[in-house]
């Protein structure tokens, strides 16, 4: 198939555990927590699971606080600013994903990024993963009137790339990422790379795609009417 007969007008991702594996950079911004309190660090892979609901998540998990706790909104402020100064420490592209952006440019398929992250973390993690200038748009979670799984950023974003929600696609690594690319008339894929949570498995999700591997993404962008 040739550029110019490719379906996909755009693609929008995800970034956390889509895009990038922020994983490491989260659990030790909550490790340097715990330690703070006098806990001891958790591993990783018992944290890397709870990523993808963010810092409620990982609070829930590292500390025992639901975000109804007295003590939920000092631990929260004090996690975002332990995270804030290492987003880009030990984060990295996912194995494929820098070929795969690749692969979609040469193709002419413009992509975006579409995170529930704040843009005070989004921005400068995008600038070190060097993603920034290639970017047809970065939306952030309070860049839109609502974050996801309300469709208010995906359809930020297709009048930002100026295309129809309907000739585009989003990947993500979230059941909510599903809800949001249907409420928002796209295509949703799901990335079975990343963290997927750990609550409905991915196969309930009612995602139109699952996508094994990142190559798997610009065989599917030029497969989906």
């Amino acid at each position: 198939m040739t550029e110019a007969t490719a379906n996909t007008s755009a693609i929008f991702f995800d970034l956390d555990g889509t895009l990038a594996d922020t994983a490491p950079d989260l659990a030790g911004a909550l490790n340097k927590l715990r330690c703070e309190h006098g806990l001891p660090p958790l591993p990783l892979m018992e944290l890397r699971p709870h990523v993808a609901a963010g810092a409620r998540g990982l609070l829930l998990a590292g500390m025992n606080l639901h975000p109804e706790n007295p003590a939920y909104p000092a631990a929260q402020e004090r996690f975002l600013a332990l995270y804030e100064k290492n987003v880009h420490n030990e984060t990295c592209l996912f194995d494929g994903i820098a070929e795969c952006l690749d692969r979609l440019d040469s193709l002419n398929i413009p992509w975006g990024i579409v995170t529930n992250k704040a843009l005070r973390f989004a921005a400068p993690l995008v600038d070190g993963l060097g993603l920034q200038h290639r970017a047809i748009c970065l939306v952030a979670g309070d860049s839109a009137s609502h974050p996801k799984p309300h469709p208010a950023p995906l359809l930020m974003a297709a009048r930002m790339a100026t295309i129809q929600p309907a000739s585009c696609i989003y990947v993500g690594d979230d059941e909510r990422d599903i809800l949001a690319a249907h409420a928002a008339g796209m295509k949703a894929v799901a990335a079975a790379w990343g963290y997927l949570g750990n609550e409905k498995p991915l196969a309930d999700w009612d995602a139109d795609i699952i996508a094994i591997s990142p190559q798997d993404i610009f065989r599917i962008a030029l497969s989906i009417r």
